[in-house]
């Protein structure tokens, strides 16, 4: 891929936050990073619409070796894509919520490829503990929340039961370097 294509694919938001995300085993890396690897991405994660030449200069690199780094970290799946971040109370979506989920042995292929298509849910994970499954669902409101938990997710086949867990307010850490 040419300079231009990625500079075209970064600017253009071709990519999506879950482009890649969750392929793989977790807790197993891919290839080793190195220290200007991980400015890049720690720079990129501060401000994804920062203009090749400024990263390069806050990199200490040229901004060919910025460019050429993007790309082999997209072509590895380091970098799965480039998104806006949104305040959800000021989008609509005042009322938030964790909900964790117990489903049936063997069924986290399909109760995964329903919660994907479940209006409302931004995220989930498999877990191993008391709960199988843990979803964060933004909704406008309490109503909304209601309709999801009880009538979308719990008429998921698999799921055995929910429980619900209101946020009240959140922050971000600084997470990894």
């Amino acid at each position: 891929m040419s300079d231009k294509e990625v500079e075209t694919r970064i600017l253009e938001g071709q990519l999506s936050f879950n482009d890649g995300a969750g392929e793989g085993p977790a807790g197993h890396s891919a290839a080793p990073l190195d220290g200007v690897d991980r400015s890049i991405i720690a720079e990129l994660r501060r401000d994804g619409r920062i203009s090749m030449r400024t990263l390069a200069e806050r990199v200490h690199v040229s901004r060919a070796n910025v460019y050429a780094r993007i790309t082999r970290l997209m072509d590895a799946g380091v970098i799965t894509g480039f998104t806006a971040r949104v305040a959800p109370h000021r989008a609509g979506l005042g009322t938030s919520a964790y909900v964790s989920l117990t489903i049936e042995q063997n069924s986290w292929r399909a109760v995964s490829a329903r919660l994907r298509e479940t209006p409302y849910v931004e995220h989930f994970s498999l877990l191993g503990g008391d709960y199988d499954v843990l979803a964060l669902v933004r909704t406008p409101d309490n109503a909304t929340l209601r309709h999801v938990v009880l009538e979308l997710i719990q008429d998921i086949p698999g799921v055995r039961a929910t429980r619900t867990w209101l946020v009240f307010e959140e922050a971000r850490g600084a997470g990894a370097e």
